[in-house]
């Protein structure tokens, strides 16, 4: 048995140690059922229910969620434009999350598919410092994607 404090009281008869935990107004806590003969301990049960729940919501809080953010350009995007487009997806890897670039096409503009793979080209290198490329610019009927995601840290595995 381990008494409230952490320190170590022996082994102790089942109802002697109800008894005690009941004198102290805690609880009798089995925490190794498998050892020879079982471990228990005098503690607040509510309240390791409630760090326990503490503990999963802070490891929920902390896990990074990713989100595949979209920026949709055009072959012939402006750029001031482009600039601002550029701007969005800096803030979105700031933030953990994948970008997925798409260049639309409509009518005569397949004619200059060029321009497109060029406004991707653009997008690739002036992100260069900050990404890695997790999918090569691919075209798909009227639409060109590329998808970044922010470059993984040193240390990271």
């Amino acid at each position: 048995m381990i008494g409230q404090n952490g320190e170590q009281v022996g082994i102790v008869p089942l109802d002697q140690a109800r008894r005690m935990a009941t004198e102290a107004q805690m609880d009798l806590v089995e925490v190794a059922p498998q050892a020879d003969p079982p471990v228990c301990r005098v503690m607040d049960y509510g309240r390791l229910i409630y760090e326990a729940k503490r503990k999963a919501k802070d490891a929920r809080k902390k896990a990074r969620h990713h989100e595949l953010k979209e920026i949709k350009l055009r072959p012939n995007t402006d750029k001031h434009d482009y600039d601002t487009k550029m701007s969005h997806a800096r803030e979105f890897l700031m933030k953990g999350h994948k970008v997925k670039f798409t260049v639309m096409y409509r009518g005569r503009e397949m004619a200059h598919f060029e321009r497109g793979t060029a406004v991707l080209k653009r997008a690739k290198e002036n992100l260069a410092a900050e990404v890695d490329v997790e999918m090569e610019p691919s075209s798909r009927g009227r639409t060109q994607s590329m998808v970044v995601a922010p470059k993984k840290k040193a240390g990271a595995a």
